[in-house]
């Protein structure tokens, strides 16, 4: 049996991941990283989250260690979320936050306090495959599957790490946590960015930056022509509809932000379509970083919620690959990460979408 270290949100799925492998013989260690709180990381802001994570640890009869880590999560989260919006990007700072903090803190706590392994509490497995790499693969409920959040750990965090729920529906994980007398067994799910927790944005980026925001500047069509005036880019996401501030007697979506000339393009629905982009600071877990040239068969997809596509990927050198799909799709949006599968679910890597 191993020493496990867990990380402890507060919430029921990393108590029940922690209970699991209790139950399985191995010696838990519960661990809360406070990265965030209210009103610039407060002493007492997110309390809650690590009293109810200390309190699973008490029932479990386990070890349990608070671990503040702001300072790291404002430098690699926090600060190139707001960056990327400055920059007319639209960003994902869950899978930044999952290795450069939540990994990288739990692995260097596995070696301070001599454990075999980390563990969390994500819907999914980790592979080790034929080829001696390591992989994560989608979980059985596909609708909690949080491989997309997943895929820049590298080899060597995932070949130290565990996840008990891959198997697991959400109610099962409810009820196990129930039969486990857990009080967070029907805690209520976090939903949004755990910096962002009210208002827009836009507001907080003007709260947290000391750069300056980006000026007015033109809505403009496809063709370049003036139709209104925007607020900023860092108001405005690639695929918004809402909130636009302007008129112009049919839908319009955000089509493009192009930093380099201030101006937002508005266009129809259609004009979402893509079914070919570029990818940047890629990941590769299934296989090896690919040759220069050589090109490989995959499913992508280009947002979280998006259904994988057939899709060729290639490398291009210099750290970069595109991406062909075979289907157009909506909703690929620079600063947002796409990710290939293979056809059993394990992901084959995948990066930051640069361009389309």
């Amino acid at each position: 049996m191993a020493k496990v270290i867990v990380g402890m949100s507060g919430g029921v799925d990393s108590a029940v991941a922690a209970y699991l492998l209790k139950q399985q013989g191995h010696e838990v260690i519960g661990v809360t990283l406070r990265t965030w709180g209210s009103g610039d990381a407060d002493e007492f802001s997110r309390c809650c989250e690590i009293d109810d994570a200390r309190r699973s640890c008490e029932i479990l009869g386990i070890r349990f260690h608070p671990h503040n880590c702001t300072g790291l999560f404002k430098e690699k989260v926090v600060h190139p979320f707001i960056d990327a919006y400055l920059e007319g990007l639209t960003p994902n700072p869950c899978i930044e936050c999952n290795r450069y903090v939540k990994w990288a803190k739990l692995m260097e706590l596995k070696d301070i306090l001599q454990a075999d392994y980390v563990a969390t509490g994500h819907y999914a497995y980790i592979d080790k495959l034929d080829n001696g790499r390591y992989a994560v693969r989608k979980a059985d409920q596909i609708s909690k599957d949080q491989t997309y959040m997943l895929y820049k750990l590298t080899q060597e965090q995932l070949s130290k790490t565990l996840m008990p729920l891959g198997s697991y529906t959400k109610d099962e994980v409810r009820k196990t946590a129930e039969e486990a007398g857990l009080p967070c067994a029907h805690k209520v799910d976090s939903q949004e960015i755990c910096f962002v927790t009210e208002g827009r944005y836009s507001d907080f980026i003007s709260e947290n930056t000391d750069k300056p925001l980006p000026k007015e500047g033109n809505f403009v069509d496809g063709e370049g022509n003036v139709l209104g005036r925007h607020k900023g880019i860092h108001q405005y996401t690639v695929g918004q509809r809402k909130g636009l501030g302007i008129a112009l007697g049919y839908p319009a979506f955000v089509t493009k932000i192009c930093p380099e000339d201030n101006t937002v393009v508005l266009g129809s629905e259609d004009a979402l379509l893509c079914d070919s982009f570029i990818c940047r600071d890629v990941n590769f877990q299934a296989i090896a970083e690919p040759s220069k040239g050589e090109k490989v068969r995959c499913l992508a997809k280009a947002r979280y919620h998006q259904t994988e596509r057939p899709a060729t990927v290639e490398s291009i050198g210099e750290g970069l690959v595109s991406v062909k799909l075979d289907e157009a799709v909506k909703g690929v949006s620079p600063g947002q990460s796409a990710v290939f599968y293979d056809e059993e679910g394990r992901v084959i890597g995948g990066g930051l979408i640069a361009r389309s």
